[in-house]
């Protein structure tokens, strides 16, 4: 009964570092590019893609996130749920890429 105790007090404690351990970090859209490129974060961190263009973007990885159409001025916000690697592009301007690195 102890060492059960002690199990889900651990678990606890763990799922309550990985909360308190959230980041957000934000990505620009602008010049037709994504600003950084390439990003790495953890499991439960908030990206945010926010359009300085004057014309929409997309944030778009086939199978795994689909922004649509982000209007200039707007943002678009991602919580890292599945830990990989994700190769995304602009569905309206395709030479416009990014990866998004999930641990």
């Amino acid at each position: 009964m102890r060492l059960a105790l002690i199990a889900v007090v651990a678990a606890a404690v763990l799922t309550m570092d990985v909360a308190v351990a959230a980041s957000t970090h934000v990505v620009v859209m602008e010049g037709v590019g994504y600003a950084p490129a390439t990003l790495t974060v953890k499991r439960g961190d908030t990206i945010v893609w926010r359009n300085k263009d004057p014309y929409p973007h997309t944030v778009t990885a086939k199978g795994a996130f689909d922004s649509g159409s982000i209007a200039a001025g707007k943002e678009w916000k991602l919580v890292a749920r599945t830990p990989g690697v994700y190769p995304y592009l602009c569905t309206l301007h395709p030479t416009m890429t990014g990866t998004l690195t999930v641990r």
